[in-house]
């Protein structure tokens, strides 16, 4: 008689995009005593394939900051369909991050080191008061802001640069600080604008970082010429460089060949 053998399931690679309100999460990574977008979804897989798993991303997002097209991998060793991982990861998740979409991805697909770009848009609400519903989603700024200005400005940022004076220091190292910009455009609405930035890759924060500054032309205290200047010098940031508040912005989407 042939002896009955327990197999186990494949583990197969998967690709999960996914959409998140960053506003009660200390950031995307895993960090001790503090809740983390990473740490909830490892938790609630854990909870449904049965071990232990680590879900990497596109990269991080800071506290507060929003996604709607965060990119994951993770290895599972399951029977699930993607599909099926999909709709269990959203009714046990709290509603503040959904995945949009799970799939299967080769084996040697990495959400970080596969990715070719990535696009970023920053909101701000431009007026006296900022209404209740866009607090946690929009930056406020109630000084007039002068968008001509600020595109002008934006388009010095555009192509390859060393940003070394729009990045805060990660407390890690940082093999360069030479990044492509591929656009950046700024469009307003009636009292809300948006800001929105692709390029290869970003350093952190430099993001809100460029956002900051380009806050300051549009209020009149920096010419927009200002920004060539900071780039050529390729210097640590300083103080005249400041970060934009994170709640306005939004890790939009990541390309991958």
């Amino acid at each position: 008689m042939t002896p009955v053998t327990n197999r186990l399931p494949p583990t197969r690679r998967f690709k999960l995009t996914l959409a998140y309100d960053g506003t009660a999460y200390a950031g995307w990574q895993v960090q001790p005593n503090h809740p983390s977008v990473q740490q909830t979804i490892e938790h609630v897989l854990e909870g449904i394939v049965g071990h232990s798993v680590k879900v990497h991303g596109s990269g991080r997002t800071d506290r507060s900051v929003h996604a709607r097209g965060q990119v994951a991998h993770v290895d599972l060793t399951c029977r699930m369909s993607a599909e099926a991982i999909g709709r269990a990861l959203n009714s046990r998740l709290p509603q503040d991050i959904r995945i949009l979409k799970v799939s299967l991805a080769r084996s040697d697909f990495h959400a970080r080191r596969s990715a070719v770009g990535k696009e970023y848009r920053y909101v701000v609400w431009n007026d006296t008061l900022v209404l209740p519903d866009k607090r946690l989603y929009a930056t406020h700024v109630y000084r007039p802001l002068d968008v001509a200005a600020m595109r002008t400005a934006a388009a010095y940022f555009v192509g390859r640069h060393d940003f070394a004076s729009f990045t805060a220091n990660p407390q890690r190292e940082v093999e360069s600080t030479v990044r492509t910009i591929f656009s950046f455009t700024i469009t307003r609405r009636g009292k809300e604008i948006t800001f929105r930035v692709s390029g290869e890759g970003f350093l952190y924060k430099q993001v809100r970082s460029m956002v900051g500054f380009l806050l300051r032309v549009g209020e009149g205290a920096e010419p927009p010429e200002a920004v060539k200047e900071l780039l050529d010098a390729c210097a640590p940031r300083k103080a005249r460089v400041p970060s934009a508040a994170p709640q306005g912005l939004f890790l939009w989407r990541v390309w991958y060949r």
